[in-house]
């Protein structure tokens, strides 16, 4: 059959199964819409801005366990590095097409003509340029398995502007089913090598899973729960990896490490004898700029990833699995029941040891400065009304470190987004539209006054999809994290480039079409996001909260600092 670029991708895209594509138009794309808006029922969720349309696919991919498609043009091919970075770092399939300028008009200097390809090398599995109409169902199967297998990440694919018009005969349109979802294969790791894990796990006194965003991933879930039973081992998650169990769970931890690890939690890693790392990559913020567990030397170490150059890279390991997560440890579950069938382990429950630190963190008595509201007092209400089906979107700063900490997951699933591979500001608005495409149940998104100054003009995308989107302004007037660093690490009184001036953020999200809330006193915080939740569209709520170098939160080497200065912190 006869068809051009245009249709031949819509085609392919439709039979992997693809609902929406995310995105902003130009020039270099006017021929991709005409036979869209002809041919396709996928639908195109318009952004103001091709980072948030990054953002927004990322988050999608995360909550569907699907790749997602992105598309922008050439003028603003760069504006999508953010998101694709993020999802890069952040093992989430994206496939990015950008239009460009026809081949070699860039040496002409044709306007907006760069090496597409060359820039997203670096942050794609792969990138590659269509040439040929003829080879686009090769290059969009090659795409989707590319970004589904191994370690899962973004496609970029460069389409010059041309091919959505010029014509093949098509005869091999057809799509590789297990490459529309992710992981699309699971190996399990080398048998050997996991009966090696089960005896040292027997064998330890005190050993603990530390599970990052892996186990999501894998969906791993309920396989990760039953070892964690059959052997009475506690799990920690990273941030990333928040919600990988129901966090009420007698084996849960909570989330670990320097991004809203409670000490409790760290303090029961670090004395563990045992750490079997699965699905993370140890990076900094996981581990407390690797200083967790303490002297390496003094406690095994055992690595499970998919990705072969994450294990053993910053811990020695005593065993290192390369794998898929819920394959492998399907596995290891089931020699354990064969070859161990009368095991028998004395019974954990941290629950009382959790309830007391949560508890403690609720009641403890700081004083506010004037003007400003708890975030604990915010957080402690979003958990008591957040719905199971509600997804909750957070960014860098104080509105995703007392979430990260004190929000309780009793599902498990993805329902807590946030952007810490990468940590660059604007992502939690976004993450909000992407997840909001992907679930019928309210999204809650925390941002900082620094963060939605990157973000404002989606405002009226999220307006416009109707959906139920809760924004959640934390408001302090500062890059209250640089702001925070710098006083009490670095002993600076004043920083410099830290403090900005007020905006009527009420008045501008209600010029947006929202409805709006200014929590001003504790009292109003149950009512107002009571009313914000039961609004089925565009909510937004501000609320005045003090900078981290005023109230010290979960970051243990602040906390420490706060210990030393004599200033009030939560730990």
């Amino acid at each position: 059959m006869k068809m051009n670029g245009a249709q031949i991708i819509l085609k392919m895209l439709e039979l992997h199964g693809i609902k929406h594509v995310f995105g902003l138009p130009g020039e270099t794309t006017i021929g991709w819409y005409k036979e869209w808006r002809e041919h396709s029922n996928i639908e195109y969720v318009l952004t103001r801005d091709e980072r948030t349309a990054s953002y927004a696919a990322e988050a999608y991919a995360k909550v569907t366990g699907r790749p997602c498609v992105l598309e922008a043009p050439s003028p603003g091919v760069t504006h999508c590095t953010p998101g694709i970075t993020e999802a890069f770092l952040s093992c989430v399939p994206i496939i990015y097409f950008s239009s460009d300028i026809p081949i070699n008009q860039d040496k002409k200097h044709g306007l907006t003509g760069i090496d597409q390809t060359a820039l997203y090398s670096s942050i794609s599995k792969e990138s590659f340029v269509v040439t040929n109409v003829a080879e686009i169902p090769f290059l969009l199967r090659r795409a989707f398995r590319v970004a589904t297998s191994g370690k899962p990440g973004p496609v970029h694919i460069r389409v010059p502007i041309n091919i959505f018009h010029d014509e093949a005969d098509i005869t091999d349109a057809y799509a590789e089913e297990e490459y529309s979802f992710y992981p699309a294969h699971r190996p399990v790791a080398d048998h050997k090598k996991i009966r090696e894990t089960i005896k040292i796990l027997l064998a330890s006194k005190n050993p603990v899973i530390v599970c990052g965003q892996g186990g999501l991933i894998s969906k791993a879930s309920e396989i990760l729960l039953e070892l964690a039973e059959l052997l009475q081992i506690p799990i920690g998650t990273t941030t990333p990896g928040k919600g990988t169990i129901p966090e009420n769970h007698p084996l849960a931890l909570r989330v670990i490490g320097a991004r809203g690890g409670m000490e409790y939690s760290n303090n029961y890693v670090s004395n563990a004898d045992t750490v079997f790392f699965i699905g993370t990559n140890t990076d900094s913020c996981s581990t407390d700029a690797w200083t967790l567990y303490g002297d390496p030397k003094s406690k095994t170490f055992i690595h499970l990833d998919i990705a072969e150059a994450h294990v053993g890279n910053n811990f020695p390991v005593k065993v290192g699995l390369v794998g898929d997560a819920r394959a492998s440890i399907e596995y290891m579950v089931e020699l354990i029941k064969s070859e161990h069938p009368n095991i028998k382990r004395k019974k954990i429950n941290l629950n009382p040891m959790k309830e007391k630190a949560l508890n403690a963190v609720f009641t403890k008595d700081i004083k506010m400065p004037e003007g400003t509201i708890s975030p604990v007092k915010l957080s402690q209400a979003i958990q008591k009304l957040l719905p199971d089906n509600a997804i909750v979107t957070a960014e860098p700063g104080v509105s995703a470190i007392y979430p990260s900490a004190l929000l309780t997951f009793e599902k498990p699933g993805r329902r807590y987004l946030t952007n810490y591979s990468m940590g660059a500001l604007g992502y939690s608005v976004p993450a909000a539209i992407g997840a909001s495409y992907a679930s019928d149940g309210p999204i809650v998104s925390f941002t900082g006054d620094g963060s939605f100054a990157f973000v404002m003009g989606d405002m009226e995308t999220i307006k416009r999809s109707k959906k139920n989107v809760t924004v959640i302004l934390t408001r302090n007037d500062t890059y209250g994290w640089i702001r925070g660093e710098a006083i009490l690490l670095d002993d600076v009184d004043e920083p410099m480039t830290t403090d900005f001036g007020a905006v009527d953020y009420v008045k501008l999200a209600e010029a947006f079409g929202f409805q709006v809330a200014k929590i001003t006193h504790e009292d109003q915080i149950e009512d107002v996001l009571k009313e914000a939740l039961a609004h089925h569209g565009a909510s937004f709520i501000e609320i005045m909260v003090p900078s981290q170098d005023k109230i010290v939160p979960f970051v243990p080497v602040w906390v420490k600092a706060a210990k030393a200065k004599n200033l009030p912190y939560f730990n």
